[in-house]
C-alpha cells in the first residue's frame, strides 16, 4: 500500500512538473508572438493601392524572416474603404478586440488624420503610418504616439511647379479630390508654381469615388496650357477614360498617385497620352541605386500577382513597416513601461531605404528626397516614371522658413490661390 502511495505521489509530482513545464512553454509561446495591426484600404477607390500596400508590409516582414525583437510577428490585417469612419472602426477592432500593441496604417489622407486623433485615446499603443499623406496628420496637433516615416503629400510635390513652368505650362486648370491629401499635394505644387509666375485659373474639387466627370470636363477652359490632375486609383482611371472619350488633348501634370503604377497599368487609349506626363513623389520607378534595384527584384520575386514595379503604396508601407520592426530589434522586443524605450528607438530609427535615407523630425514626420519624374515607355511596352530631377532633404515647411510657411498656412481648397 505504501509503495502504491509512493508511486501515486511521484506520479502527481511528475504530472505537476509536466503541467508546469507545459504552462511555462505555453506562456513562453504566447510571449514569443507579437501581434501587429495592419490597416489598408482593400475596398473602394483605393482597393488596388491598398492591396499593394499590404504587399510592401509583407515584404518588410519577409526580409526579417517573420521575426523582430526576438519574437514571431503576426500581422492582424484589417481593411477600410478610404473613409475616416471605416479606418477608425477597423483600427479600433484591431486595438480593442484583437489587442495589438502596435498598429500600422492607414493608406489615405483623411484616414491618417482620423487615426492620429484616435491614437490620442490609446496612449499605450504605438501607431505608425501606412501611406497616408495629409499634412495635418503630423503638422497640426500631432499625437505623441503617431509616427510617419514617409514624407507627406505636400513634400512630394516640391519642385514640380518649377518643372511645369520649364515645359511652358504657364496657365493650368486643376482637378483634385476634395479631402486632406489632395489639399497638401496642391499646396506643394502651387507654392513654387505661383511664386514663379504660374497661374491656376480655376480648381474643380470632386468627391472621393466620383464616377461621372462630365460636368468637370465641360468646365475646362480652352485657353490653358495643361491640366493639373490630383486623383488616384479608380478616380484617376475614370477621369482619364472620360477625358479621352470627350476628345480632351491637354497635357497633364499629375499628382503623386495619378500616374503611379496602380494607374499606369490601366487599359485604354488615354494611357498612351500619359507619356511625358510630369509628376513628383517620394520614389520613382527608375531610381538607379543598388537599394532600389534590390527592392524591385525582391518585390517581383515575392509577388507574381503584383505590378511591373512596386507602387508608391508598396514602397511606403515597406519603409514604415521596416522602421517598426527595426525599432523592435533595437529594444529586443521590449514594450514595457508604456513602450517608452520602443518609442525612443523609433525616434532614433534611420536607415538607407530603397529611395533614399529614411528619418523623422521632432513631429515624428519623415524628411527626405522628392523625385521629379516623367512617364516613359520601356522597351517591353510597360510604362514607368523616369527621374528627371531629385530634390533632397525636404521638410514639412517645403523648403521655406517656418515664418514663410506660417504666413502661407496649410493647404486647403482655397490656399494657395493664384488665379489672376
Amino acid at each position: 500500500m505504501k509503495r502504491v502511495e509512493k508511486v501515486f505521489g511521484r506520479g502527481i509530482v511528475a504530472a505537476a512538473a509536466l503541467f508546469a513545464m507545459a504552462g511555462a512553454a505555453g506562456l513562453a509561446q504566447a510571449q514569443e508572438t507579437l501581434k501587429i495591426g495592419l490597416l489598408a484600404s482593400l475596398e473602394g477607390p483605393f482597393a488596388a493601392p491598398g492591396q499593394d500596400g499590404m504587399r510592401g508590409a509583407d515584404l518588410a516582414l519577409k526580409e526579417k524572416k517573420g521575426m523582430a525583437g526576438g519574437k514571431k510577428i503576426e500581422f492582424v490585417k484589417v481593411s477600410s474603404d478610404a473613409t475616416p469612419d471605416k479606418a477608425v472602426n477597423s483600427t479600433r477592432k484591431a486595438v480593442e478586440q484583437d489587442k495589438v500593441q502596435i498598429m500600422i496604417g492607414p493608406l489615405s489622407g483623411d484616414e491618417g488624420i482620423a487615426v492620429k486623433n484616435y491614437a490620442k485615446t490609446q496612449p499605450n499603443v504605438t501607431f505608425i503610418n501606412g501611406s497616408a499623406g495629409a499634412q495635418a496628420a503630423t503638422l497640426q496637433d500631432p499625437a505623441p504616439n503617431f509616427y510617419r516615416f514617409n514624407t507627406e503629400g505636400a513634400q512630394w510635390m516640391v519642385g514640380l511647379g518649377e518643372h511645369a513652368l520649364s515645359k511652358g505650362y504657364k496657365r493650368t486648370f486643376l482637378i483634385a479630390e476634395d479631402y486632406g491629401f489632395p489639399y497638401s499635394q496642391v499646396q506643394g505644387f502651387m507654392a513654387s508654381y505661383c511664386a514663379k509666375g504660374g497661374k491656376v485659373v480655376d480648381k474643380a474639387w470632386v468627391p472621393l469615388g466620383t464616377k461621372d466627370y462630365a460636368s468637370v470636363i465641360a468646365k475646362i477652359p480652352k485657353n490653358v496650357d495643361a491640366l493639373v490632375v490630383v486623383l488616384g486609383g479608380s478616380d484617376a482611371v475614370n477621369f482619364l477614360t472620360q477625358y479621352e472619350q470627350a476628345g480632351g488633348d491637354k497635357p497633364m501634370i499629375g499628382g503623386s498617385i495619378t500616374v503611379d503604377q496602380t494607374v499606369l497599368n490601366f487599359k485604354g487609349k488615354r494611357r498612351e497620352s500619359l507619356l511625358g506626363t510630369a509628376s513628383a513623389g517620394p520614389m520613382a520607378d527608375s531610381i538607379d541605386t543598388p537599394e532600389w534595384k534590390k527592392f524591385v527584384a525582391d518585390y517581383k520575386a515575392s509577388f507574381k500577382d503584383g505590378f511591373p514595379s512596386p507602387s508608391l503604396f508598396a514602397y511606403l508601407y515597406y519603409i514604415n513597416t521596416k522602421a517598426t520592426l527595426d525599432a523592435l530589434d533595437a529594444v529586443k522586443g521590449d514594450l514595457s513601461n508604456n513602450q517608452k524605450a520602443y518609442r525612443e528607438a523609433l525616434q532614433k530609427t534611420n536607415f538607407k531605404g530603397p529611395a533614399g535615407d529614411v528619418k523623422i523630425d521632432a513631429n515624428r514626420n519623415g524628411v527626405g528626397t522628392t523625385y521629379i519624374t516623367e512617364v516613359t515607355k520601356a522597351p517591353d511596352g510597360s510604362f514607368y516614371n523616369k527621374v528627371v530631377k531629385s530634390v533632397p532633404n525636404i521638410s514639412q515647411t517645403l523648403g521655406l522658413s517656418e515664418a514663410e510657411f506660417k504666413k502661407m498656412g496649410m493647404g486647403t481648397r482655397d490656399v494657395p490661390d493664384c488665379r489672376t
